[in-house]
């Protein structure tokens, strides 16, 4: 089982299912299930619910890890309450200095730096010297090319319920033309903002937050989009520290 489409059609196999009947109870079209299983959509939200129904280990269907029945210790996991989750990679501690693991890169990291003069203004750039590491097998889970992912920290409250104040994201720096409700990672007038965005007719973009109690929509023009933002990518993945409440 060399590949994603391999282990999907696998799972199906394994569970007795038609394409259509696991369409059905993943909640998709038939013809998305035929997509992954040639292949041709390698970006699915789907993986944990397709796991699920087919009783299959998730790590073993994102990654090829371990055998594909589910264990006593690695129960099914529950459908989410909210949002589709997709498993993309293991986490693993390491320190500066460390040696790159086979299948680990590093890639840029974007933050707004204040122009000297103290006037207060800033510009989002790449740090020199700052990378964050990823696995590389976590990057193809997602699509994203090593090449085209960079990183930055989120400021704010505009996200949360999603994306908490402080942060890590991660955003594919080759991926900037607008899917409706995808979240995006752009550059507004030396600000670094994380937002929802949708299309409008003419060209104008309504920019949503998930804190939408204290940051209502903003819309703009075209030709103030055009003018004003620089698009830095889609982000596809992002990871936050909370600090323990015993410590201080």
């Amino acid at each position: 089982m060399d590949t994603l489409a391999d282990r999907i059609k696998a799972a199906r196999k394994h569970a007795q299912l038609t394409q259509r009947s696991l369409a059905e109870k993943v909640g998709v079209e038939q013809p998305v299930i035929s997509q992954l299983e040639t292949g041709k959509n390698l970006r699915s939200v789907h993986l944990t619910k397709i796991a699920q129904v087919c009783r299959v280990s998730p790590l073993w269907l994102a990654e090829g890890v371990g055998t594909m029945e589910q264990t006593a210790t690695q129960p099914a996991a529950d459908p989410p309450a909210m949002h589709e989750l997709e498993l993309l990679g293991e986490l693993s501690a390491w320190d500066d200095g460390d040696p790159l693991d086979d299948d680990d890169c590093e890639v840029p990291y974007f933050a707004e730096v204040e122009f000297s003069g103290g006037n207060g203004m800033t510009e989002v750039v790449e740090v020199a010297g700052r990378k964050l590491r990823f696995s590389c097998a976590t990057l193809r889970a997602a699509g994203v090319d090593k090449k085209s992912a960079a990183v930055a920290r989120v400021k704010g409250r505009s996200m949360e319920r999603l994306i908490l104040d402080g942060a890590a994201i991660g955003f594919d720096m080759s991926d900037t033309s607008i899917i409706d409700g995808e979240i995006y990672a752009f550059n507004h007038g030396g600000m670094l903002r994380t937002k929802y965005l949708y299309r409008l007719p003419q060209g104008a973009v309504r920019i949503s937050s998930e804190n939408d109690d204290e940051y209502p929509d903003e819309v703009m023009t075209a030709e103030q989009w055009q003018e004003e933002v620089h698009m830095l990518g889609r982000v596809f993945w992002w990871s936050t520290v909370r600090r323990s409440p015993r410590r201080k």
